[in-house]
């Protein structure tokens, strides 16, 4: 592992400990803990989060967490995610295989095994899989976003080791503070992060390969993209929208914040923040646009 990989690890961990301190399951929330969706007990486990009282199938969230592609887990994720059911929304919150224990693209293999479990649960825990979501945010968005160019550009998909699970179609996406064109000029932290994330440590034919704004087709899915004032990944966005307006993409585009709030890179995480809350209110009345 990298030295870039272990100091990110021990600084992202450090501030969710502290952003999270003394949270707790809401009271209006039913939770279903530690699922197994393969059989690697400590990566490949999912945690389904509903409202109480809401009976019947609702619509889909599955989040793909962020951590620069080295970092995080389903637990990280838990507060986040359940205040999106609290919205009205089934929540699928997971741990995923991360680098540089396993080489990409062991976490979208993960991610595409996470909807086949979706598909063939759904009657278990009320998920409406006619209408499913995919949210991440950083490297998080990264992911989200080849993983809807692999379920939308079929040639694209074809130079993947794995096949999207038969009947799986994405209603929409949540692209937050992410990461779309990797840097890996000489000295970059990506750089170094590419070495631990790659087979072969970030030759140009492996970044134009996981770059999903060389794979954005018409066909992708509608998407809710925002970023922030004191974002240091918000010069990332203007090129998402870019292709997102090329190929005639339905999408909502948010810049939070102003010159004087300047909101940080995942604020929306912080359950907290009020204006994490408005974000987070806004995603989900643009994907009610598009339940069927």
């Amino acid at each position: 592992m990298s030295q870039t990989s272990e100091k990110l690890r021990r600084k992202f961990r450090q501030g969710d400990v502290i952003r999270d301190a003394g949270l707790q399951t809401p009271e209006d929330i039913q939770r279903f803990d530690d699922i197994p969706y393969g059989a690697d007990p400590k990566w490949q486990a999912l945690d389904v989060y509903r409202p109480k009282g809401r009976e019947g199938r609702l619509p889909v969230i599955v989040s793909i967490h962020g951590g620069g592609w080295v970092y995080g887990d389903k637990e990280r994720y838990q507060y986040y995610c359940m205040s999106l059911a609290q919205r009205g929304f089934a929540v699928v919150n997971f741990t995923y295989r991360l680098a540089p224990e396993f080489k990409y693209p062991a976490a979208l293999e993960d991610a595409n095994a996470v909807f086949g479990w979706t598909l063939d649960h759904a009657e278990a825990y009320g998920l409406d899989t006619d209408n499913v979501f995919l949210i991440g945010d950083s490297a998080g968005a990264h992911m989200a976003a080849v993983y809807g160019c692999i379920c939308t550009n079929p040639a694209y998909a074809a130079t993947y080791p794995f096949e999207v699970p038969k009947g799986l179609r994405l209603t929409g996406l949540g692209l937050a503070c992410g990461i779309y064109e990797i840097d890996v000029s000489e000295g970059s932290q990506d750089k170094a992060l590419m070495g631990d994330l790659l087979p072969g440590g970030g030759a140009p034919g492996e970044m134009a390969w996981i770059n999903p704004l060389n794979h954005i087709t018409s066909a992708f899915p509608p998407t809710f993209a925002f970023t922030a004032t004191g974002d240091y990944l918000r010069n990332q966005a203007p090129r998402l929208i870019a292709r997102l307006l090329e190929n005639d993409v339905p999408f909502a585009f948010r810049l939070f914040g102003d010159k004087t709030n300047r909101l940080g890179h995942v604020f929306h995480c912080d359950m907290r923040s009020e204006d994490g809350r408005r974000c987070n209110d806004e995603q989900c009345d643009f994907f009610r646009r598009f339940v069927r």
